[in-house]
């Protein structure tokens, strides 16, 4: 499987408001929609630096351990970095498996499981996974290629203590696609 580097840098405009608004709106309706991929106007390469502008702040943790951001954007970002256990956003390449025990929350405070944002190369190719739950209307599907399998195997585990469990977004370039925590996932294809 090729590893591919992401070191993602944001353009000038991901850091105002407008193309943050705009980005909110778009990630939340990939998660009433689960399944549904959209896009993010941004004039970067790559959507993940307006992804984290628009989620993370100075007042929340993250971990981007595989160094995918660098330290300019680590700095307007402001979030306190962590571990991907103990940190409430995690950034990771999805070519290389999880080998790490998320934040789940609890049963009194769910909300406190961890947001996964992980990098995939496409939506057009690659492992078909099957989605269904709330916000799908009977089951939808998408392809996902650059996920390494061991993904799904281990957000099926997080996820089966519900509500405790983690949310995903993948991101492909510009693309967006929202899973949250209460979406059931089958991958066609997977190992």
């Amino acid at each position: 499987m090729r590893k591919q580097q992401l070191t993602a840098r944001s353009a000038k405009s991901d850091w105002t408001p407008a193309p943050q608004q705009a980005a909110f709106r778009q990630i939340m309706n990939c998660f009433a929609y689960p399944g549904r991929v959209n896009v993010l106007e941004t004039e970067a390469e790559h959507a993940l630096p307006l992804v984290l502008a628009t989620l993370v702040d100075r007042e929340v943790s993250l971990a981007d351990p595989q160094a995918l951001l660098d330290e300019d954007e680590h700095r307007r970002l402001g979030a306190h970095l962590a571990s991907p256990e103990k940190a409430q956003f995690v950034v990771w390449q999805g070519q290389c498996p999880p080998d790490f025990l998320p934040a789940l929350g609890s049963l009194e405070n769910p909300e406190q499981g961890a947001t996964l944002i992980l990098i995939a190369d496409s939506f057009a190719a690659g492992v078909r996974v099957h989605l269904s739950g709330p916000g799908i209307p009977d089951e939808t599907a998408v392809c996902m290629q650059g996920i390494d399998p061991t993904w799904w195997q281990k957000r099926e585990q997080w996820n089966s203590g519900f509500p405790m469990g983690v949310d995903m977004i993948v991101v492909a370039g510009r693309q967006v696609l929202g899973l949250p925590r209460t979406t059931r996932l089958t991958a066609k294809g997977a190992r």
